[in-house]
This record gives structure tokens, C-alpha cells and sequence, in this order.
């Protein structure tokens, strides 16, 4: 019994002293996701998808990289701003980690004349450690209320 019990602790230890078997810090990979798409940045956004990336949205759909940025980065990201989460749920182990909760954004328009408006509604962003070690997001799903005028 001692013995398993030593065998058990040095595995323990090991696992904790190396680093690919810590969790990630799940807030630092969703931070550099909102501080991308605050500041305009699809280059960064889509460096941050995975390769097989499955994003939904209502009974909207997109699979693979190149889908999501195309359909949803790139023609979504001018017309919001001021993307803020508030997480209600996370965890993160040593392979993936997600968050979810609430958002708010503001929804602008180039459209003379046009109100500005606000969005709200419920996320989650699921991130997978690939073989090479390298975090992406491989799930997000957005589910809004429809968009109010802001005054």
C-alpha cells in the first residue's frame, strides 16, 4: 500500500512541475480574443481559430477557418464595437477549456441617418490544444436578443 501510495504522489508531482500538463488560464485566451475584435483585428481573430472551427449562431452555421472568418469575422466585425462578456460558467483542463456567460455590444452602421444599436445575448467559446501545443478556438456560439436602438 505504501508503495502505490509513493508511486501515486511522484505522479502527481511530475504532472504539476510539467507544463504541458497545467491548465490554460482560460480569461487570458478569451482576452485576447475580445481585445482582437475591439481593436479591429481579423488577422488576429483568425490566427486564434482552429482549423476545423464550428461557429452558430440561431440556425446559422459555419465550419472550418476559412468559413468563420470569411462569414462571420470578416462581415461582422465593422459593424460592432465594444464587445464586453460576463462570464457566468468556465473550466480548462490541460486539453480545452471554454467560457460562457452573457455579452454586450454595440452595433454601429455607415448608413447617414441610422441609429446606432445594442446587442445582448448569451456565448460560449469552447479553445482545444492542438498536437503542436497551440490553443484555438474550435466551438463558438452566439445566441442574441434582437437589437435595440441606443439612445
Amino acid at each position: 500500500m505504501k508503495s502505490f501510495i509513493g508511486v501515486a504522489l511522484i505522479s502527481v508531482l511530475f504532472g504539476a512541475c510539467s507544463p504541458s500538463g497545467e491548465a490554460v488560464n482560460i480569461q487570458d485566451l478569451d482576452r485576447q480574443f475580445i481585445d482582437a475584435w475591439n481593436n479591429k483585428n481579423a488577422d488576429k481573430i483568425t490566427s486564434l481559430l482552429a482549423e476545423d472551427v464550428d461557429f452558430l449562431q440561431g440556425n446559422v452555421h459555419y465550419k472550418g477557418k476559412s468559413d468563420v472568418a470569411k462569414q462571420w469575422v470578416q462581415a461582422t466585425l465593422p459593424t460592432l464595437a465594444n464587445l464586453k462578456t460576463n462570464v457566468i460558467s468556465s473550466a480548462a483542463d490541460t486539453r480545452t477549456a471554454y467560457e460562457a456567460g452573457t455579452f454586450a455590444v454595440d452595433v454601429t452602421t455607415d448608413v447617414p441617418n441610422q441609429p446606432r444599436g445594442f446587442g445582448e445575448g448569451n456565448f460560449i467559446l469552447l479553445w482545444k490544444k492542438g498536437d503542436d501545443g497551440a490553443w484555438k478556438l474550435s466551438y463558438a456560439q452566439l445566441e442574441d436578443l434582437p437589437v435595440q436602438v441606443k439612445n
